[in-house]
């Protein structure tokens, strides 16, 4: 990996008279005291996977909707870090108003994957559709949060774009099934944006995060929208893996994609396969997802075709995500920057990237001034949802053994066959 993650050491105590002895198997030298706690792959991961969610979210949002060309003439260049808003005057410029973008401020992105982890926090389980209507909806609309792009505490509704308020007019209003109610909302990566917590509740286990993602989000979308949120949450839970590479990430989420969403990640990968940096890319990656995306080549002026339900479309977000994971060889700098200046929806993008490039390579990957920045312009805490979503997945790890070992137990029994001996007849 181009961002490796290195493990914390002690730093070595002042030289003895005599030659010291050894570290205990704990950690604790004789003279230096206990030493830095090594962080487990679980927290680590968990930690690159959502910080690195929220960098790139934070760096994508001035760029959205805009062509890597737009993006070149208004910065003088690429987007290589944290920049401004592309508006002066973000407060009246359309269509953005009210929204100040940029600066390191995270979107909606962030705003909802944390909202999904304080769901988790609270079950402390698998989530399905129902969870979604009895926790989620409730803290959309009734606790006021710092929204950065606001620069102003309000309640997350009037932040979330339609899409998102759709669950709200749906299930709060209308009393909808939550497992069908994403049935005639417009289709995109409103889902898929924010299921990076899926993924690591389910870390190393790309099917179940898969199936529990497509529950869950069957509150909120439909069709290959649907189906975007359960491939991206399998791409979180593979990059886990012990020896996971991004050719094995997005070769769980081929294995796992149906329909248009398998066709476009396809497509994506193979013309990713033989270039090296974003920049030589950019051009062909668009036109390799472009005869599945339905908005059409202007993001700002959508095709009348466009977000409807579909067996051939995808999402564009996601087979990008990947693409550049795989362009960039992993590393989340590239591969972030990459999303970021591929334009369009590259909030979404970049989110969905970071959270790729975070999970594969851990915490140290995702820049430490990026991250410091996003969180002070932002006004967030970007780990504290971390460690306690790690706790949650143990905790669920644990309930899912303890589930096995029942099941295992009950099957056995009814699964042996009975002996039939001469003196019984039977």
């Amino acid at each position: 990996m181009t961002d490796a993650t290195t493990a914390t050491t002690t730093p070595p105590a002042p030289e003895p008279p005599a030659p010291a002895p050894p570290l205990s198997p704990h950690g604790v030298g004789p003279d230096s005291g206990p030493a830095a706690p090594e962080v487990a792959p679980l927290e680590d991961r968990a930690t690159g996977a959502l910080v690195g969610a929220a960098v790139g979210d934070a760096l994508g949002g001035p760029a959205e909707g805009l062509t890597p060309e737009q993006i070149v003439a208004r910065h003088g260049g690429r987007i290589e870090g944290i920049v401004g808003p592309f508006h002066t005057d973000w407060r009246t410029a359309r269509p953005l108003t009210p929204y100040h973008k940029g600066d390191g401020h995270v979107t909606d992105d962030t705003l909802m994957t944390h909202a999904l982890v304080r769901v988790y926090e609270t079950v402390r389980d698998h989530l399905d559709a129902y969870d979604i209507a009895e926790h989620l909806v409730p803290d959309l609309i009734g606790t006021p949060r710092w929204i950065p792009e606001l620069e102003a505490e309000a309640l997350p509704l009037q932040r979330i774009f339609l899409a998102e308020k759709w669950i709200v007019a749906r299930l709060h209003y209308g009393h909808a099934d939550p497992r069908e109610a994403g049935v005639g909302n417009i289709v995109n990566s409103g889902a898929a944006m924010y299921m990076t917590p899926v993924g690591i509740v389910n870390a190393g286990n790309p099917d179940r995060a898969y199936a529990e993602a497509l529950d869950i989000s069957g509150a909120h979308q439909a069709s290959y929208g649907r189906e975007a949120a359960g491939v991206f949450a399998a791409a979180v839970a593979a990059a886990f893996l012990p020896d996971a590479t991004p050719a094995s990430v997005a070769g769980h989420a081929l294995r796992l994609a149906k329909d248009g969403t398998r066709a476009a990640i396809e497509a994506v990968c193979d013309v990713a396969a033989p270039h090296t940096d974003y920049e030589s890319a950019l051009v062909p990656l668009r036109a390799a997802v472009a005869p599945f995306d339905t908005v059409g080549p202007d993001h700002r002026q959508p095709s009348l075709g466009a977000r409807r339900p579909s067996r051939l479309h995808a999402v564009e977000e996601l087979p990008i995500a990947l693409g550049m994971l795989l362009v960039s060889d992993g590393g989340y700098r590239a591969t972030v920057l990459g999303a970021v200046n591929y334009g369009r929806d590259c909030a979404a993008t970049a989110t969905m990237a970071g959270a790729l490039a975070g999970a594969l390579n851990g915490a140290a990957a995702v820049p430490a001034a990026w991250h410091t920045e996003v969180a002070r312009a932002s006004r967030l805490d970007l780990h504290a949802p971390a460690a306690a979503l790690a706790a949650v997945s143990r905790e669920v790890f644990a309930r899912d053994q303890a589930r096995r070992l029942r099941h295992e137990q009950a099957f056995g029994a009814i699964a042996t066959r009975a002996v039939v001996t001469e003196a019984s007849g039977r």
